[in-house]
């Protein structure tokens, strides 16, 4: 039986990447293993590199780790929260 579930919500830190902020994504990776290659981004995760063009956001998920997110998703999925 298909049954249909909400994401939880769950307030997480994220960083646009645009391909110039260098030092402010290597500061918001910390030591999450990364690197560059012309326009991308590399996280090296244990599923593997995964890449991030120039727009994709770069998420904090809620146990540490690091993922790219297509511009369009994360904006259909996320809400700014302002403090």
């Amino acid at each position: 039986m298909i049954k249909y579930y909400i994401k939880k919500p769950f307030k997480i830190p994220a960083l646009e990447w645009d391909g110039l902020c260098i030092k402010e994504m290597d500061d918001f990776l910390g030591n999450c293993k990364h690197f560059y290659n012309e326009a991308s981004l590399f996280i090296i995760t244990l599923e593997g590199n995964m890449e991030a063009s120039i727009g994709d956001y770069i998420l904090k998920g809620v146990h540490g780790e690091f993922y790219p997110c297509k511009s369009d998703i994360f904006k259909e999925t996320y809400n700014e929260v302002n403090e």
